[in-house]
């Protein structure tokens, strides 16, 4: 999205993304009635339409693969560029290229989110993801743990239940906490995404999702993965471990 900035340029997101977006001149959350618009029996909102003609260009992310809503949007006559949300089965791309590709950016490029760091030095772990099959053994994350330097804090999204846990629902928030870490450690999750945007140093867990294509990208981030079938019972705890370590040894010497 930063790469698409203009002389003048709007986003519009969900509203648990609003806070993360600071490059643009103005952030809203997409409309509840913009999603009408794909429907040819339903009367577009004429302020909505309005606005959004006044728009040099737009590009959109929401309902590629709907034909209604892109026939809708044609027939609107809106200035819209549809792109697809997620890499087709097929892409060989790592997942920042493709969407860079997309912006016609040059690709190579680690994602970044200035954040005014909230500074606590511990370790972060957050052991949840998106899907359970992302999911290292919690009793791993523990092992991991109990052999790394003190203090350690495990972070945990409103609903995933692990007691004790940080829980900052406002992403900018919880982006500052991250950015205030010696370390973070977690799954293939958005927090880990977060977590290497800020630049705090981070390592990943893979196991089923290919981290060629899907890996956060930094100079200190570090992948484990499983075995090839994705396996995430054959990550030790010692391996984790090891990785954490050493870029926490690679921070202190700078």
């Amino acid at each position: 999205m930063e790469s698409l900035r203009a002389d003048y340029t709007e986003v519009w997101v969900p509203s648990i993304v609003r806070p993360l977006i600071r490059f643009a001149d103005r952030v809203e959350r997409i409309p509840a009635g913009f999603d009408l618009l794909g429907l040819p029996e339903t009367e577009p909102d004429p302020v909505l339409l309005d606005r959004l003609r006044s728009f040099d260009s737009i590009s959109c992310w929401l309902g590629p693969s709907r034909e209604e809503f892109r026939e809708q949007i044609s027939r609107l006559q809106l200035p819209v560029c549809f792109y697809p949300a997620l890499p087709p089965a097929d892409n060989t791309l790592h997942v920042v290229d493709f969407f860079l590709k997309q912006a016609g950016a040059p690709l190579g490029q680690f994602a970044h989110i200035p954040v005014e760091p909230r500074h606590h030095d511990s370790i972060v772990i957050h052991p949840f993801s998106g899907s359970v099959k992302k999911n290292l053994p919690l009793a791993t994350f523990r092992a991991v743990a109990a052999q790394l330097p003190e203090p350690v804090e495990w972070c945990a999204g409103p609903e995933e239940p692990l007691a004790g846990a940080v829980r900052i629902p406002d992403l900018y928030d919880l982006a500052c906490w991250l950015a205030g870490a010696r370390l973070y450690i977690g799954n293939d999750a958005g927090i880990t995404h977060l977590a290497a945007a800020v630049g705090v140093p981070v390592v990943a867990v893979f196991g089923p999702t290919d981290p060629a294509i899907w890996a956060p990208r930094g100079e200190n981030v570090r992948i484990i993965a499983g075995n090839e079938a994705g396996n995430l019972e054959t990550i030790s705890a010692e391996e984790i471990v090891e990785a954490a370590l050493a870029l926490l040894t690679r921070r202190e010497n700078r």
